[in-house]
């Protein structure tokens, strides 16, 4: 198992963005958590074996429909205790 911070930038804010992002890691099989952040842009902390991170990624690229998706960084993460994903509040 591994753990990343991802970071999406763009149009991700006020298009439903966090929950499509929970529905598709729930549907992938990732931990952790996503929160929107004051600077507009949306953090992932995902949790899990490495392929399945990976396609988060890529899922995360392509963004929901109505978003807009300029650029999205990871990096690797220490390990959280997380129970499934959910969203957090804006940080």
């Amino acid at each position: 198992m591994i753990a990343r911070i991802i970071r999406i930038t763009g149009r991700v804010q006020g298009v439903m963005f966090r929950d499509w992002t929970v529905q598709a890691a729930r549907a992938i099989g990732v931990s952790g958590w996503v929160r929107n952040r004051t600077d507009g842009s949306v953090e992932v902390y995902a949790a899990g074996e490495p392929a399945l991170i990976d396609r988060l990624v890529d899922r995360l690229c392509e963004g929901s429909p109505a978003s807009r998706v300029d650029r999205v960084d990871a990096w690797d993460a220490q390990m959280q205790p997380v129970d499934g994903f959910t969203q957090r509040p804006t940080a």
